[in-house]
C-alpha cells in the first residue's frame, strides 16, 4: 500500500502541474498537500486501523483532482479520475469503492456517516485553523470576505471528529476572534455601512462560543437519563399489571372458598400471597408517582441563579411573560446556561436513583412473595 501512496502522490503532483488551471489560488496542489498533512496529524492520534489510514491517505491525495476537469460536481470528477488511476495499479474493487465514498464525503453539507468520513472532512477544512487562513477564491470586497468567512466558522462549519477538534478548534477560535476584530474596526472606519444586524450578533470584540463537545455531551446525557426513566416507568406498569391480574383472580377464586370450613388450610397461604401482591403494588406506584413542585419563582431567584428554568415543574404556574423574561435572562448569560443544563441533569439522576431503587425493591418483594407464597400452599395443602 505504501508503494501505491507514492504513486498516487506523484500521479497528483503531476496532473496538477500540467492540468489544473492557474485561476484556482485555493484548490489546488498546496491545498491537497495540506490535506495530506492534516490526515497524517488525525490519524496518528486515532485508533483505527492501518488501511484506514492508508486510504484514507489515497482519498486525501486523489479528493480535488477533479478541479483539473470542472470546479462545477469536481467531486464526481474526481471519482473518475481516483477509479481510473486505482484500477490501472491493479487496486481491488472493494478499496476503491471505499476511496471513492471518501472522496463524496468532502462534498458541502454531506453528514458523515462513519469514522473515516468525519476524519477525511476534518483535514479538509484543518487550513481554518491556521495562521494564514483563507477560504474564498472569488472576487469580493473587504467586508463580504469577512462576513462569508464568520458566517462559515461560526455557523457552518463543525469538525466531526474529536481529533480534530483537539487540534484545530483552538486555531479556529483564534481565527474568528481576529476576523469580528477586523470586521468590527472595518465598520467603524466606514460610517456609510449598515451594521446594526452584526452589532446585535457579534456585540462583543471576542466572544466565546460553546464548545460543540458540551453542547453533544449535554443532548446525550439528557437523552440517557429520558430513555432510562422510560424503561423503569415500563418495568413499573408491567409489574403493576401482572400483581393487578394476581389480585383479582385471588379475590374472586381463593378468597370466596375461604368460607367452607374444610378450606382453612388456605387462609394463610393466601394472606401471604396477597399481602406481597399489595405490596408489590404500591412499590409499582411509588415508582411511577410524579412529584408536585411549587411552580413559581421571583425575578430575584432569576438574577441569582437559583432558579432552574428547564424543568417545568418550576414555572407551570408562571404567566407567560414573565416566563419569557426569564429565559431572556437565561440565554443571555452563558454560565446561567451551562448551569441550569447541569442541574436538569442532576435532578433527573436523582429522580433516576429513586425509581431505580423502588424499582428493585418491587422486583424483590414479588420474587420473595412468589416464592414464599407457593411454598406456604406446599405446607398447607400437605398438613391439610
Amino acid at each position: 500500500m505504501e508503494i501505491l501512496i507514492s504513486k498516487t502522490e506523484k500521479f497528483v503532483i503531476e496532473l496538477f502541474n500540467n492540468k489544473l488551471d492557474n485561476k484556482f489560488v485555493f484548490h489546488n496542489l498546496a491545498h491537497t498537500q495540506q490535506v495530506v498533512d492534516n490526515v497524517h496529524q488525525l490519524v496518528e492520534v486515532s485508533a483505527i486501523e492501518n488501511r484506514d489510514k492508508d486510504i484514507l491517505l489515497l482519498s486525501a491525495w486523489l479528493h480535488d483532482t477533479g478541479y483539473t476537469v470542472s470546479s462545477k460536481n469536481h467531486e464526481m470528477e474526481s471519482v473518475k479520475i481516483a477509479k481510473a488511476f486505482l484500477l490501472e495499479n491493479n487496486c481491488n474493487a472493494s478499496d476503491i469503492d471505499t476511496v471513492s465514498a471518501l472522496i463524496m464525503a468532502t462534498k458541502i453539507n454531506h453528514h458523515p456517516n462513519n469514522d473515516n468520513e468525519k476524519i477525511i472532512r476534518d483535514a479538509d477544512c484543518g487550513h481554518i485553523a491556521s495562521k494564514n487562513y483563507i477560504t474564498c477564491n472569488k472576487t469580493l470586497t473587504e467586508l463580504e470576505w469577512l462576513e462569508e468567512n464568520i458566517n462559515f466558522l461560526a455557523i457552518e462549519h463543525q469538525f466531526y471528529s474529536n481529533e480534530a477538534s483537539q487540534i484545530w478548534e483552538k486555531g479556529k477560535r483564534r481565527n474568528l476572534s481576529e476576523l469580528l476584530k477586523t470586521q468590527n474596526k472595518l465598520k467603524r472606519e466606514n460610517s456609510k455601512l449598515n451594521y446594526k444586524k452584526e452589532e446585535l450578533s457579534f456585540k462583543k470584540n471576542k466572544i466565546e462560543l460553546p464548545e460543540r463537545g458540551i453542547e453533544t455531551m449535554f443532548r446525550v446525557a439528557l437523552r440517557n437519563h429520558i430513555t432510562l426513566s422510560d424503561i423503569a416507568d415500563t418495568k413499573a406498569n408491567i409489574l403493576l399489571s401482572v400483581n393487578a391480574i394476581i389480585i383479582s383472580l385471588v379475590l374472586s377464586n381463593l378468597v370466596s372458598k375461604l368460607d367452607n370450613p374444610s378450606n382453612d388450610y388456605l387462609i394463610w397461604p393466601t394472606v401471604i400471597f396477597t399481602g406481597f401482591t399489595v405490596v408489590s403494588i404500591i412499590l409499582s406506584i411509588l415508582a411511577t408517582r410524579p412529584n408536585v413542585t411549587q411552580g413559581k419563582f421571583s425575578k430575584q431567584d432569576v438574577a441569582a441563579k437559583k432558579v432552574n428554568l428547564l424543568f417545568f415543574g418550576n414555572f407551570h404556574k408562571m404567566a407567560l411573560n414573565e416566563f419569557e423574561w426569564a429565559m431572556g435572562e437565561m440565554m443571555q448569560d452563558r454560565d446561567y446556561l451551562y448551569g441550569s443544563l447541569t442541574k436538569d441533569l442532576y435532578f433527573l439522576g436523582l429522580v433516576l436513583n429513586r425509581k431505580y431503587k423502588l424499582l428493585r425493591l418491587t422486583y424483590s418483594v414479588f420474587m420473595v412473595g412468589i416464592v414464599v407464597s407457593v411454598l406456604s400452599f406446599a405446607v398447607a395443602f400437605h398438613y391439610s
